[in-house]
């Protein structure tokens, strides 16, 4: 096992189960969508995964050894989490917010090295949030902090990279943008693993699928496969077609399913 997995993962939150034995790997090297319905246990299993819950059943693993084991600052290096909705609590400067980033690096008490604001500027220029260095965080749009703290990710060159809808708010350029930075950081050798509601950009841009519904992994494989699944309908509720464009694929969505297909006559 050369990369991340959790095998087996069952979670619950009182009597409610979130999480019913998902399985999921991630490789160094790959983009990874994690898709489903509002409610699958989404965000549950990131969570997991960047062993920020901890499952009832099953323990995530990295190479073979368990991700809960690892000091706290290996982890920090190794994979950094960017929370969905990208809050911000405290009215910090956004380039003191992504020297956050370097942390794992350094012990508390040492200041930024040449190395470690190197990494800071490389990661606002490429987040395109230079600009705004110098704004407190808690003043920025949604879209802004979204771009701010995937700027603190960068900082840290992690070796994993799991966003939870880091596109949810950002206009579509950005959404492009965003989705470009993390397939570089793919073909840099790093992994992203991603939950994204935007079918269309989980074709387009993921190395594979993995579907989740009501708590577990219904279908996984190339997107091609996945988006052509039954299990993709049953699980959205809406009939979809996927059609391939010069190489691309597009997916449209045809009727919800629950209130029948429209009639043609």
């Amino acid at each position: 096992m050369s990369g991340l997995r959790g095998d087996n993962l069952h979670l619950a939150f009182g009597t409610v189960e979130v999480l019913r034995g998902a399985s999921l790997a991630l490789e160094p090297g790959e983009m990874v969508g994690l898709i489903g319905p509002n409610g699958a246990g989404k965000t549950t299993l990131l969570k997991v995964l960047a062993n920020l819950l901890h499952a009832d059943a099953g323990d995530p693993q990295w190479q073979s050894q368990s991700l809960s084991s690892l000091a706290e600052s290996e982890r920090g290096q190794l994979l950094a989490y960017l929370a969905q909705g990208a809050p911000a609590h405290w009215p910090l400067r956004v380039e003191t917010v992504v020297e956050l980033g370097r942390i794992p690096h350094r012990a508390w008490w040492q200041g930024l090295a040449d190395a470690d604001r190197e990494a800071v500027e490389q990661a606002m220029v490429a987040a395109e949030v230079a600009h705004l260095r110098d704004r407190l965080v808690t003043t920025l749009s949604g879209g802004e902090r979204t771009r701010v703290l995937l700027a603190r990710i960068f900082a840290t060159r992690p070796q994993l990279i799991l966003a939870d809808e880091p596109v949810a708010s950002l206009d579509p350029y950005h959404q492009l943008h965003v989705m470009s930075l993390l397939r570089e950081h793919t073909r840099q050798g790093g992994g992203v693993l991603v939950v994204l509601h935007d079918l269309n950009l989980a074709a387009r841009y993921c190395d594979r699928l993995v579907l989740l519904h009501e708590g577990d992994v219904s279908v996984e494989g190339k997107p091609a496969e996945v988006l052509a699944s039954p299990a993709l309908e049953a699980a959205y509720g809406v009939g979809v077609e996927v059609v391939d464009r010069e190489g691309e694929l597009w997916v449209r969505y045809l009727y919800p399913m629950k209130r029948g297909r429209p009639s043609t006559d």
